[in-house]
């Protein structure tokens, strides 16, 4: 059955594209994210935000919380519900809403140009959810109740409008996604030949391709470690990076993984990278995906 795209669909579409091209953002969005960058976080706790530990960001479950009592704050306004349980969802979603921002400011100091825009206007869309609620949350207390409501219903519009740029930024701009999760598909099953060992010189990142998939080759003493060449935050190149205690660090935001296994050492990746196991026949690296 065919569906007419109608033209509100595609306005909203565009609408939901537009932040992303709009460069007048850029002197804001860089000052941001000099301070995101220079707030007092040690790299553990800046990897417990990213979410390396969960092993996917750790924003959107954050998000749950100030979204998820604003909704049935709204309900409870629409149906004549207890006006006392809606203040108190309201307050708790303001309680919320600190946690969520700092885990998403912290993942989005490391985005690109475009996604730091869009993500700059769904972070303001969600300020001015908080500042709504909050004003709701301070006429209800002193009375005015029906202000209060209005002021909720703003709240939960601003707060919607910014979750949807949210989704956009998640699965238009593939932010938080692991960008390595199609190698094990890309690469064919068996042993693929790379080349001599002697080519690969110790201590060094070499690229090599396996079919139409980069890979890391670096030779240490216990062997050939190969890992996927693009880092599964946002592609970098981990054969233009650096080599640190066995480990490789992405050039692009710092990532690191373990050349052992491709374990999460540091994000803001929080997916393992891909690692191939390896064998050496007749002076020849080969590697294959372990299964």
């Amino acid at each position: 059955m065919h569906i007419p795209d109608h033209p509100l669909w595609r306005q909203l579409r565009a609408a939901m594209d537009a932040p992303a091209g709009w460069q007048q953002l850029d002197g804001a969005s860089d000052a941001v994210q000099r301070a995101v960058r220079a707030l007092p976080l040690r790299p553990p706790a800046r990897d417990l935000l990213h979410g390396r530990q969960l092993g996917h960001p750790l924003h959107p479950a954050l998000v749950l919380v100030p979204a998820g009592c604003w909704l049935a704050a709204g309900l409870l306004d629409l149906t004549g519900g207890d006006a006392r349980a809606a203040r108190r969802l309201i307050g708790i979603g303001l309680l919320g809403a600190g946690p969520a921002a700092l885990a998403g400011w912290v993942d989005w100091a490391d985005l690109t140009p475009p996604q730091r825009r869009t993500g700059l206007v769904h972070a303001l869309s969600n300020t001015s959810a908080v500042l709504l609620y909050s004003g709701s949350l301070l006429a209800r207390t002193g009375g005015r109740e029906v202000r209060g409501r209005a002021l909720g219903l703003a709240g939960l519009l601003a707060v919607s409008g910014g979750a949807a740029l949210g989704g956009h930024l998640a699965y238009r701009h593939a932010v938080g996604v692991n960008h390595a999760e199609a190698v094990p598909r890309l690469v064919p099953a068996g042993w693929h030949s790379l080349g001599p060992v002697d080519d690969f010189p110790p201590g060094e990142t070499t690229r090599r391709m396996v079919g139409e998939v980069p890979v890391l080759v670096v030779r240490t003493e216990s062997g050939c470690r190969v890992l996927a060449d693009r880092c599964n935050h946002l592609s970098g190149s981990l054969s233009e990076g650096t080599l640190v205690d066995g480990c490789v660090r992405c050039p692009l935001h710092g990532s690191t993984f373990r050349l052992k296994d491709g374990a999460v050492v540091r994000g803001p990746a929080t997916a393992p990278q891909p690692a191939f196991e390896t064998r050496v026949t007749s002076g020849a690296l080969e590697v294959r995906l372990p299964g």
